[in-house]
């Protein structure tokens, strides 16, 4: 009897243990190259998703202010100086914001999430993101993170695919390819998006990653294929989750009110589903 009370006293207290510690994510959202409206929104939806059983806590990397706007061909030399000034003066800011990803920094987080960031990013020590991702952490990439490091090859072979280009917004059914996966569980055999920007790509293989869903109808020609749309890959120890889907703030946000809404509130509570499951799979949290 004494063991049983020892026991369950012992299974109690690392059930509160657990409670009392959930996972912590670091969200990076710094770009050098296109910046999507939608960033502000898809970092409210993380942190709502973290909430809702505490599962994880969110801190971020946000984008300095007063990024300088892009010269005019007909700008003057004064003016091509001034640029040059707030230019140097920005990186500096954005380097430094960007020290969290450091090696030292990485050891108080579990994942990184890299939400539709892109260009090539100062970041402190990109083998070191590489080898903390390796012995056990989580990657989480969401849209535009294959827009990102286009000339570092680590990265993408990390991440299991690179963008190449889109064409305009259309309709998409996904093929659901793992059912039980914590990210695509909710979404039934296939899913049907009615407006999103769908990303293809090149440096991927299939026999690298664990397909998600995928279409088997080339998204702007029709022609029959197989286009990936997200996936997931051990690295190392750790584990990478993807998905090219949240472009558009009506595939996150439900609210019914979202102005030019083309996406059903129904189609982003999935998504947001989608989104939580990757997460809970790349921090080891769900099978």
């Amino acid at each position: 009897m004494k063991f049983l009370f020892t026991l369950l006293a012992a299974t109690a207290l690392a059930v509160s243990t657990a409670q009392a510690a959930p996972k912590k994510l670091l969200v990076v959202t710094t770009t050098t190259g296109y910046r999507h409206s939608s960033i502000p929104t898809l970092e409210k939806v993380i942190a709502q998703l973290g909430n809702q059983d505490g599962e994880f806590t969110v801190d971020y990397i946000h984008q300095p202010p007063d990024k300088p706007a892009d010269l005019k061909k007909s700008a003057t030399d004064e003016q091509k100086a001034a640029f040059k000034i707030a230019e140097d003066k920005w990186e500096e800011t954005l380097k430094a914001a960007l020290q969290k990803l450091s090696p030292d920094s990485l050891k108080q987080y579990d994942g990184v999430v890299f939400a539709s960031t892109t260009g090539d990013l100062p970041i402190p020590d990109p083998q070191g993101l590489l080898d903390w991702i390796k012995a056990g952490h989580a990657f989480i990439g969401i849209h535009a993170a294959s827009d990102t490091f286009h000339h570092w090859p680590g990265y993408i072979e990390m991440l299991g695919g690179e963008f190449d280009h889109h064409g305009p917004q259309v309709g998409v059914e996904c093929l659901n390819q793992d059912p039980q996966n914590p990210a695509t569980a909710a979404l039934g055999k296939s899913w049907k998006i009615s407006q999103e920007e769908i990303y293809q790509f090149k440096n991927y293989d299939p026999a690298k990653v664990h397909d998600l869903l995928i279409l088997d109808k080339n998204p702007q020609t029709g022609a029959e294929g197989r286009f990936p749309v997200s996936w997931c890959k051990p690295y190392g120890a750790g584990r990478v989750f993807y998905t090219s889907l949240g472009h558009r703030e009506d595939i996150m946000d439900p609210d019914p009110d979202l102005r030019d809404r083309k996406n059903s509130p129904e189609i982003s509570r999935a998504y947001q589903a989608h989104i939580l499951g990757g997460i809970e799979w790349a921090l080891d949290l769900k099978k």
